[in-house]
C-alpha cells in the first residue's frame, strides 16, 4: 500500500457535475453482419481485482449478455490489477485496432494518466457508453468510538487521520482531500489495490476509515461492522438510512464516478456501434436495473462521442484538483 499526505491548498468548488441522460426507449439493434464473429472470444478485462466495483458491474453486465444471448461468442473476463488500473488498461491500449478487447471504467481512468507515466489516455479508447456514476461513503470501524461525521471532523482536527482508498491517486483520493479542504483538516491517504484489502486494514484497526461505494460494503454496514458517517452523493441511498451528505453539513463536493465501456483505440466503427445498440438493450432489463438499485448508483447514460465528451471534461476538472493539492505537476 502506498502513503500519501494532503495539504490543503484552497481548493474550489465541485469539478465535476453529474450529467444526466433520459432513458433511452428500447430499439432493436442494427447489428452490423461482419461483427461481431461467434468464432471470435472477447477479451474481457478488469483493471481491478475481484470484488470491487469495476469488477461488479463488469460481472454484471457480461452476466446479462449472456442471459439474454446478446453476444454470439464466448467471454473471457480476467481481472488485471495494478497500478491504479494502469496495468489493465494499458493492456487494452495494446490491442489498438481490434474489436475483440473491452474494459469498463471507473475515476481511476481518468485519474491514472494524471499522475502516472501511461503510454494511454482516456481519450486514446474508443468510447462506448457511459452507463452510470456512483458516489463514496466515509467510513469507521464498527467498533470506532466515533459515531457521528462532527466527531470525525474534530478529531481529525486535533491528530490527523488516515482514510484508505482504492488506488493512488484518483476520486477515492479526490473526495476526502475535497471534504477535508472544505472542513477544515488534514489526512494521510493510504491506497490500496482492492477493495477487501483496504477493508481488511480497516477491520483490523490499520486504518483510521476509509471511502467505498456503499454497494461494495453495504453487508458489513448492515452488520455493524462499519459505519458510515458521510455520503458523497447529491441525496443518501435509502440503504444507509439517516446518514447525512457532505452538501447537508455545509462542504458538498459534487463529484462523481464515472462507470462506462470502452473498446481499444481505433476499433473498427461497426465494433462500436454494435456496443453501443446492443448497451441500450442491456440499460433496459431489470437484471441492469436490480444492478444500479443494489449498488446505489445513479443511472446516467451517454454514448459514443457524448461520453467522450464527459470524460474530457471530468478529466479536465480532476486535474485541476490533483494540481491545487500538489499531486500532479
Amino acid at each position: 500500500m502506498k502513503t500519501t499526505t494532503t495539504r490543503m491548498k484552497g481548493l474550489g468548488g465541485a469539478v465535476c457535475a453529474a450529467m444526466l441522460a433520459a432513458p433511452l426507449a428500447f430499439t432493436a439493434p442494427a447489428h452490423a453482419q461482419e461483427y461481431p464473429s461467434a468464432d471470435e472470444t472477447l477479451d474481457w478485462t478488469i483493471a481491478f481485482g475481484p470484488g470491487g466495483g469495476n469488477d461488479i458491474m463488469a460481472r454484471s453486465i457480461i452476466d446479462i449478455l449472456n442471459k439474454y444471448d446478446l453476444y454470439p461468442g464466448e467471454i473471457s473476463a480476467e481481472n488485471r490489477a495494478g497500478g491504479s488500473g494502469a496495468v489493465g488498461w494499458g493492456y487494452l491500449y495494446t490491442q489498438d485496432g481490434s474489436g475483440y478487447g473491452i474494459s469498463t471504467t471507473s475515476g481511476s481512468f481518468v485519474t491514472t494518466p494524471l499522475q502516472a507515466d501511461t503510454p494511454w489516455e482516456p481519450e486514446d479508447f474508443t468510447p462506448v457508453a457511459l452507463l452510470a456514476t456512483d458516489d463514496l461513503v466515509l467510513v469507521v470501524n464498527g467498533s470506532s468510538e466515533i459515531e457521528t461525521i462532527d466527531q470525525f471532523i474534530a478529531e481529525a482536527k486535533e491528530n490527523p487521520m488516515n482514510i484508505g482508498g482504492t488506488g493512488s491517486v484518483n476520486v477515492d483520493f479526490i473526495v476526502p482531500t475535497l471534504f477535508a479542504e472544505k472542513a477544515g483538516f488534514e489526512f494521510d491517504y493510504v491506497s490500496f489495490n482492492s477493495m477487501s484489502e483496504q477493508t481488511t486494514a480497516l477491520l483490523s484497526n490499520a486504518l483510521d476509515a476509509m471511502v467505498g461505494n456503499p454497494g461494495e460494503i453495504l453487508g458489513l454496514i448492515e452488520s455493524g461492522d462499519l459505519r458510515p458517517l458521510v455520503f458523497s452523493g447529491q441525496s443518501t441511498p435509502n440503504a444507509l438510512g439517516e446518514v447525512p451528505t457532505m452538501g447537508d453539513i455545509g462542504y458538498d463536493i459534487g463529484v462523481s464516478m464515472p462507470r462506462g465501456l470502452i473498446l481499444p483505440p481505433d476499433a473498427p466503427q461497426e465494433a462500436q456501434d454494435w456496443w453501443i445498440e446492443t448497451m441500450k438493450e442491456v440499460v433496459e432489463t431489470p437484471e441492469w436495473s436490480e444492478y444500479i438499485e443494489s449498488n446505489t448508483l445513479t443511472p446516467t447514460v451517454l454514448y459514443g462521442e457524448e461520453f467522450a465528451t464527459f470524460l474530457s471534461n471530468t478529466k479536465n476538472g480532476f486535474e485541476t484538483v490533483l494540481r491545487n493539492v500538489g499531486a500532479i505537476e
